[in-house]
């Protein structure tokens, strides 16, 4: 199993590599479709094709009901990274928000 949970954690790490590239693409350019031709948003596509190809070998073995909530844990590393990064709001309601989203995937794998 641990090659399948090793697999769902690589295709969550590529999906939170993608969003972060396509923000990095977007913060870059001016409009839509220099958006799209930008480095960062085609390389942050190729990542979140990446993450279909781990997160298909996951569920493979895990259950799709333990392994995409599981994958909600992107929602929190985005969040914090974004804010890091960007300087993205994140005050105590967005940290409460990611506690219970982190303590949500806890309570199901336990």
């Amino acid at each position: 199993m641990l090659v399948y949970y090793s697999a769902l954690a690589v295709g969550i790490a590529l999906g939170v590599a993608g969003q972060i590239l396509l923000k990095a693409g977007s913060a870059r350019t001016d409009h839509v479709v220099a958006q799209f031709l930008h480095p960062y948003t085609i390389v942050g596509f190729v990542a979140y094709a990446a993450a279909a190809v781990f997160y298909i070998a996951a569920i493979k073995k895990i259950p799709v009901s333990i392994a995409y909530p599981t994958v909600s844990i992107g929602y929190v590393v985005v969040a914090y990274t974004t804010h890091v990064i960007w300087g993205e709001p994140f005050g105590l309601q967005h940290a409460l928000a990611l506690v219970l989203i982190t303590g949500g995937i806890v309570m199901l794998h336990l």
